[in-house]
């Protein structure tokens, strides 16, 4: 069966089951991808195609986010930004690694398994910040931030679990060098890329989707992580007009994002040799560890107490790097674990992440 317009036709039926019953989107198109898959009733398998056009979702998303970073209030927050990291880094690996080996986990395969929990899914997150209409808080501009640290982070340890890490101070330097070179070509460019965009033909959706997609290739080429080029170019390009770009970039998001999320169930390989109950505690602790540690940012920050909660609520669901951290790592059983991990965490972030008042009014009354 011919896998992408199947899964056109069902995204469209979906969405507008979403729109018509107030249910977030995002845990329908996974839910419908894992029974459609090679877990479920095997109807569909993803392809180059369809894995492109998911990617494609993927890094608009990210350009998106940069837009709606503004570099001097990024430079307010000075040393807060590796702070937060920290934290998120030491309470999600320490409580993922901890659970993982008291339920029978080998060291290194407990390691992965935590290391796994640290990830963000920057897709679920982007989009349950958009969707609900939260991108301009002080609070995504910090959720944004974690995901960039996250992702380096997770590179470093795909690179050092497939035995392909060089020199880590070369990774770093290729990623200052592309950040600062950025930067000034936007600046020299600054006149002609304005009066690009504010044309009234199709220039400007052409010239958006060149930049984007010409950033990606450029961190695929270099080997470095795609947000980094992605939302940094987005935040400098928000200086030129920001409104334009919105509107030029929101089309393919939004086409494309949902065949990311589709495809991440359909591709997902469940294996039968795990202990349900295992997983099911991860799963739970995983909840509890990004909680803890939105609260643990939130403190650290001066933010009042329920914006430690709604950091929490928004950086719930783990992301793509988890399966491809486990995926390289090899064992089928904690490839399974963190995919079922990944797959529960976006769901209930998403569900969550749908009422974020309420959900940070009431677990700031359980604290009390």
């Amino acid at each position: 069966m011919d896998a992408l317009p199947v899964a056109l036709i069902t995204l469209f039926v979906l969405v507008l089951v979403a729109r018509k019953t107030g249910l977030p989107p995002i845990p329908l198109y996974i839910i419908a991808g894992l029974f459609m898959g090679v877990s479920g009733f095997n109807l569909l398998d993803g392809d180059a195609i369809s894995a492109y056009l998911g990617h494609l979702g993927l890094i608009f998303l990210l350009f998106y986010a940069g837009l709606e970073l503004k570099p001097d209030r990024i430079l307010r927050q000075g040393s807060g930004i590796m702070v937060t990291g920290l934290i998120d880094l030491n309470v999600n690996l320490f409580l993922g690694f901890l659970a993982a080996l008291v339920l029978g986990f080998s060291p290194l395969d407990a390691f992965v398994i935590g290391s796994a929990f640290f990830d963000t899914s920057s897709a679920v997150a982007l989009a349950s910040l958009i969707e609900n209409r939260r991108l301009l808080t002080a609070e995504s501009e910090t959720i944004i931030w974690l995901m960039v640290l996250e992702d380096l982070f997770m590179v470093f340890l795909i690179f050092v679990v497939s035995a392909e890490l060089g020199n880590p101070l070369i990774l770093l330097v290729k990623i200052a060098t592309v950040g600062a070179a950025l930067i000034v070509l936007v600046m020299l460019l600054r006149k002609p890329f304005t009066f690009a965009l504010q044309r009234e033909d199709e220039v400007p959706f052409i010239f958006t989707f060149a930049v984007v997609v010409g950033a990606s290739a450029l961190a695929l080429f270099l080997s470095i992580p795609e947000a980094v080029p992605l939302i940094v170019l987005g935040s400098v390009l928000s200086h030129t007009v920001p409104s334009i770009l919105q509107k030029t970039v929101a089309p393919f998001r939004d086409i494309f994002l949902p065949v990311l999320f589709f495809f991440f169930g359909v591709t997902i390989r469940l294996s039968p040799q795990i202990s349900l109950l295992a997983v099911g505690v991860i799963s739970l602790v995983a909840l509890v560890s990004k909680m803890l540690s939105g609260v643990l940012i939130g403190k650290a920050l001066g933010y009042p107490s329920r914006s430690g909660w709604e950091i929490g609520n928004f950086i719930i669901a783990r992301g793509e790097f988890a399966i491809v951290l486990a995926a390289v790592y090899g064992s089928a059983t904690v490839s399974t674990t963190v995919a079922i991990v990944v797959i529960f965490t976006s769901i209930v972030g998403c569900f969550l992440s749908q009422y974020p008042d309420e959900v940070a009014r009431t677990l700031a009354l359980i604290h009390w």
